[in-house]
């Protein structure tokens, strides 16, 4: 198995139990099953720059300065009728509904190519 140490750290978005709460409170279809333990299993990454963040509190405040891009990409990717969405969303909140984990150290164990999907900047 290749394995190599990348240049970036990584940033995990673990939603709380509020997030869960909002979802199946406005899914037309709730999937009452959800379990927050299985809700968080699966949840958005990001690679930082290495040197951009190096501690759990810096990438606290990371996340923090583009909390409304990334829980604007959090609600679309559960909503995308913008209507079902907290229409009042702060930063607070952002703190109640989200944990930022942090790493780092992040392996590359393929020998694939990384491609990149542009989207707009976070």
């Amino acid at each position: 198995m290749k394995r190599a140490l990348i240049n970036r750290n990584l940033i995990v978005l673990l939603p709380k139990q509020p997030a869960l709460d909002w979802i199946l409170r406005v899914d037309p279809e709730p999937m009452t099953y959800l379990t927050l333990d299985a809700f968080r299993q699966e949840q958005d990454a990001f690679l930082i720059p290495e040197g951009k963040v190096e501690t759990p509190e810096a990438a606290q405040r990371w996340a923090e300065r583009r909390w409304d891009a990334i829980f604007t990409q959090f609600l679309f990717s559960w909503f995308m009728d913008e209507s079902m969405w907290p229409e009042r969303r702060t930063l607070g909140m952002f703190r109640q509904w989200f944990e930022v984990q942090y790493h780092s150290m992040v392996w590359d164990v393929s020998g694939d190519p990384i491609v990149h999907d542009d989207w707009e900047e976070v």
